[in-house]
């Protein structure tokens, strides 16, 4: 999993509340479980003119002027900035997936989903909490900025704007130690490979007929 430290990059808007699951990564594209090939179709109702399916080639499709996302001024956003409830619906880790293809380092937003929320942790990706007025300031300062970045500082726990303003989000600990050195649940457990190993040989010799294939 790719840590986060300290992130510095551009802020894309979706100026909008209960944004869901099928909404970020639609529901015919959830065929496969592999982690990548979601991004092209990230936001695709929005995002695109026509139907999306799989298997589509993305490059020749319509694209919808006026979804934000698509505006020249954001291409390459790293930060998403919205509104609350975000990622709510079904489950889907689908999601956090799309968004990390797409390119989504950090996501703003004063609430999210539950189980989003969890699952943007182990993809490697900070969701972050502000207050309703923060996130309307942010809102108001990306409207009026052309090329408006923001510094995500996961160890100080701030985002830091052009004019040096820190907005502090809170974050559980135990996530914050994961998403600084990388580790999802699979390299968290691996980090104890020798301890495990070293726990199978004495148990292999302790008990031997635990290991016995008669």
């Amino acid at each position: 999993m790719k840590q986060f430290t300290v992130h510095t990059g551009l802020v894309g808007p979706m100026d909008r509340a209960n944004v869901d699951t099928d909404l970020i990564i639609p529901k015919q594209f959830l065929k496969s479980i592999k982690r990548t090939g979601f991004g092209p179709n990230a936001f695709d109702e929005l995002r695109y003119l026509d139907v999306g399916e799989p298997g589509k080639d993305n490059s020749s499709r319509p694209l919808n002027p006026d979804f934000a996302l698509n505006q020249a001024r954001y291409q390459g956003a790293s930060i998403l900035l919205t509104r609350e409830n975000f990622g709510c619906g079904s489950s889907r880790e689908h999601a956090p997936w799309a968004l990390d293809e797409y390119g989504f380092r950090a996501i703003i937003a004063p609430s999210f989903a539950d189980i989003f929320y969890n699952n943007c942790f182990k993809n490697g990706m900070l969701p972050i909490v502000l207050a309703e007025s923060d996130v309307d300031e942010l809102f108001e300062a990306l409207y009026a900025t052309q090329a408006y970045q923001l510094t995500v500082d996961l160890p100080e726990q701030k985002v830091v704007s052009p004019s040096g303003k820190s907005y502090r989000f809170e974050i559980d600990e135990f996530r914050k130690y994961c998403l600084i050195n990388g580790f999802d649940d699979i390299s968290l457990t691996l980090k104890d490979a020798d301890k495990i190993r070293a726990y199978e040989e004495k148990l292999k010799a302790e008990s031997p007929w635990l290991f016995s294939l008669d």
